[in-house]
């Protein structure tokens, strides 16, 4: 487990907070390793389905960026340029 805290909010269903977390933890394993596009793509529109508003969105990730140090929307935006079957890592 991280040393740092996930942005949740307390509205949340038990099943949105684990699809946050999991976006979170796809960040992350770019940063530490690798991920695949396709599965973080997945874990992505998981997340949208909680967060659906880019305000939100922006707001959620600064806050895990300032946690951790990791910024979600330079791997959002590595997968949106990249094609299927690569390996999403921040170098």
């Amino acid at each position: 487990m991280s040393g740092y805290q996930y942005p949740l909010r307390a509205d949340w269903t038990t099943e949105e907070i684990v699809a946050v977390i999991d976006f979170f933890s796809k960040v992350e394993q770019a940063y530490e390793s690798s991920v695949e596009r396709e599965e973080f793509m997945k874990y992505y529109r998981a997340f949208k389905k909680v967060v659906p508003s880019m305000a939100e969105e922006k707001t959620l990730c600064k806050e895990f960026e300032e946690s951790s140090t990791y910024v979600a929307f330079r791997v959002v935006k590595l997968a949106k340029d990249s094609v299927a079957g690569e390996q999403l890592k921040i170098k």
